[in-house]
């Protein structure tokens, strides 16, 4: 699969306005801040302190938490994060830079500095917008009214003691071209470490994106001195694309957001520019690296969704739910065969905790060898006919639902293929119950060959004692996974339905993508005027499916 079989680099030493690797991007994650300006999606504190941990063992370069100025509690958590998170390492000794952001008003600017100061590595990320759109309508200030901002904001940043300033062109992407040069060289000269070219509205096209930042790194005084930054918006679908070519045409740090949350459309998201880098980074990207962790990418992916609330589509490239399961026969015959058919990198590499089955999705359009693997992964051992007798009751089923489930095969493997003449029938039964000691149950079964066999045991219940005696005979270790008993009265007389779902103990396999356990399961029903015999009737139902199925996978053997 096509992924990035170098042996991994070790993560540059930072220096603020220099990255001694040219091949290093750094990643900058905005989850906490544009990613909470997602409508709906706000934090608490104790939740965004949660996620920056695990952002931190994710391998994010900086995090930026928040709008310090904002409200009281987006300073708090913003100096929360910046006491704890930006004062641990991690098992590599990485600490991630906590970046405050600001407008470029010095009363934002003091609160930044305030909240993220006590980190080892704090920042201050102040914005202005340099767009003739933005200057004229919302800051109704003319171009050398916004570059004295510019530069009077960024010393007086330096002169609180901050020595990592990274400056924001918001709206820099439908800038005029010279006056974009003009203020970043201003700033740098300033004390700019880090200058960040927004596409505010996400209107490039990726190769509009990548031209725009080659002429930046060529036309701008003092650029070879500072880093330089992309944060893209997904207004187009494009703000992924653009980021990797924002990259390609030099610049070093990248902002993104878990599952590409943010304002409108969102913002460029960490999974998607991570991996492409981690694919297509050795063959295409001139050997760009991160030092992203991704196998922490989902477990990271789905805590952001539970604590945004911003659910994912299902399709959603890399972390929704679809993201490597396959529906198409086509596919998954190609899938059974070798999985590089249909997938260019393996679930394991963002942290799918699966086994070596084949995520296969059953419906309409599924052939047998898929059917036969889901039911190898469920634990039935069936022979050839068997398979094929079930192929065409489980393509009915799928003409009438979306998805076959497990639940949906397990009822068909149990109805079709082992409700067979039974092994074990029951002759009498005898039970004592009552608050004066245990409940005691004998039971008397018949056996296929004529034989019978008497057990007697105690248990919790009658239906309990019922049920270790029928063990007893058959000598099987079974477990009930479910039992119910539905009653209905007409007048004296009461009729009874049972119903058990049973397995074999120990006799399990694992989920390919839940890593839950998942066994070749039994059902049985019962309907009698007595809910003891109706509930021993439907165990026996339940127990000769099991049997059948036991001795059909010896004789395939």
């Amino acid at each position: 699969m096509a992924t990035n079989s170098s042996t991994p680099r070790a993560r540059p030493q930072y220096f603020p306005h220099h990255i001694p690797d040219p091949s290093y991007v750094r990643i900058l994650d905005t989850t906490l801040r544009d990613g909470e300006q997602s409508p709906g999606a706000t934090m608490t504190s104790q939740e965004k302190l949660c996620i920056a941990r695990q952002l931190a063992n994710l391998g994010v370069d900086v995090i930026q938490p928040g709008f310090p100025s904002a409200s009281d509690d987006d300073f708090m958590a913003v100096k929360m994060i910046a006491q704890e998170v930006g004062n641990t390492a991690g098992h590599d000794g990485h600490v991630p830079v906590i970046a405050g952001f600001c407008r470029c008003v010095r009363k934002d600017i003091a609160i930044a500095w305030e909240a993220v100061k006590h980190a080892k590595r704090p920042r201050i990320c102040t914005s202005i917008a340099t767009s003739d759109i933005h200057m004229k309508h919302k800051l109704r200030k003319s171009k050398n009214e916004v570059i004295g901002i510019a530069r009077d904001m960024i010393a007086f940043a330096r002169s609180l003691g901050c020595n990592d300033i990274q400056f924001g062109a918001e709206d820099a992407t439908r800038s005029e071209r010279e006056f974009l040069y003009e203020i970043l060289g201003v700033v740098i000269e300033a004390g700019a470490t880090t200058v960040n070219i927004a596409d505010t509205v996400g209107i490039l096209m990726p190769f509009e994106l990548g031209k725009l930042i080659t002429d930046i790194k060529a036309n701008t005084p003092g650029i070879a001195n500072v880093i330089v930054s992309t944060h893209c918006h997904n207004d187009l679908g494009l703000a992924t694309a653009n980021t990797i070519e924002g990259a390609r045409a030099g610049a070093r740090q990248l902002e993104v957001t878990i599952n590409g949350i943010g304002e409108r459309a969102g913002n460029a998201s960490l999974e998607e520019v991570v991996m492409a880098l981690a694919c297509k980074g050795d063959h295409v990207l001139n050997g760009l690296y991160t030092r992203i962790n991704t196998r922490r990418i989902l477990e990271t992916s789905k805590m952001v969704e539970e604590y945004s609330g911003m659910h994912l589509q299902p399709h959603k490239a890399l972390v929704g739910v679809n993201a490597f399961l396959h529906a198409s026969g086509i596919h998954q015959d190609g899938m059974l065969k070798h999985k590089g058919t249909y997938q260019i990198l393996s679930p394991e590499d963002i942290g799918h905790k699966i086994t070596t089955e084949i995520g296969i999705v059953l419906g309409k359009l599924s052939g047998r060898q898929a059917l036969r693997k889901r039911l190898e992964e469920l634990g039935y051992e069936l022979k050839e006919e068997e398979v094929d007798s079930l192929f065409l009751p489980f393509k009915a089923m799928a003409e009438k639902k979306k998805v076959v489930t497990d639940i949906d095969l397990k009822a068909l493997v149990s109805y079709k293929v082992f409700n067979a003449e039974p092994i074990w029938k029951l002759g009498d039964l005898q039970v004592t119950c009552g608050t004066l000691g245990l409940s005691t149950t004998t039971v008397k079964l018949v056996n296929i060959d004529g034989t019978t066999h008497v057990a007697c045991s105690i248990g919790t219940g009658v239906v309990d004692s019922a049920y270790r005696a029928i063990n007893i005979i058959v000598k099987e270790p079974i477990k009930v996974l479910e039992y119910s008993l539905n009653s209905m009265t007409k007048g004296i007389g009461i009729s009874a339905t049972a119903r058990v779902v049973i397995c074999r103990e120990n006799h399990s396999s694992t989920n390919a993508f839940t890593r839950d356990a998942t066994y070749p399961t039994f059902s049985g029903t019962g309907a009698e005027m007595d809910v003891v015999v109706a509930s021993v009737e439907a165990y026996l139902v339940a127990v000769n499916k099991l049997l059948r199925c036991k001795e059909s996978f010896i004789h395939s053997k």
